[in-house]
């Protein structure tokens, strides 16, 4: 299975694809972060996002396109701008057909290092043993490949199910 992982921000936008065997193997695919100047008019930042997203999408033909889920932050102006960098990263994926799912920061926390309340650091280090090779950068960049890897690891079952459900046919046994 093939993810892209997306940890939205208008400043910093963190993409990064891995590979994940069924046994659970990952191989880091690319990861990388774009930068908007803080000053430039949101149209554009945001287009710029878009047009990274798209990029991705393009080159690497992910199966899954996995977001950080936002919720609450202290700073209201920042929520708003990781909200419409994540929106835009999921118009982009639909549009191309390809499946977006959201995972909150402690479900990728756990997936990565055993615990929701892992700290930067903890998950960063971690990404790195798990993908076999030091991955620098800024908390952006880590925070996309633990989406990615969380979602190759947790939820293929799940979707799996979910197909599974929705192929049944109604009224022979199967779950509606």
């Amino acid at each position: 299975m093939r993810v892209l992982g997306v940890d939205p921000g208008l400043t910093r936008c963190g993409l990064a694809v891995v590979e994940v065997s069924p046994a659970r193997k990952v191989q880091l695919v690319c990861a990388e972060v774009v930068r908007t100047p803080p000053g430039d008019e949101l149209g554009r930042r945001l287009v710029s996002v878009e047009d990274a997203v798209a990029r991705v999408l393009g080159m690497y033909l992910p199966d899954t396109l996995a977001i950080e889920r936002v919720f609450s932050q202290h700073n209201v102006k920042t929520v708003i701008g990781t909200a419409q960098a994540a929106g835009v990263a999921a118009l982009v994926a639909t549009k191309a057909g390809i499946p977006v799912v959201f995972h909150t920061p402690s479900e990728v926390k756990a997936a990565v290092t055993g615990s929701g309340r892992a700290d930067k650091a903890q998950v960063a280090a971690m990404v790195s043993r798990i993908v076999g090779q030091e991955v620098t950068g800024p908390a952006d960049l880590t925070d996309a490949v633990a989406l990615a890897i969380c979602h190759g690891w947790r939820f293929p079952s799940q979707e799996a199910l979910a197909r599974a459900v929705a192929a049944a046919p109604a009224g022979r046994g199967g779950v509606r």
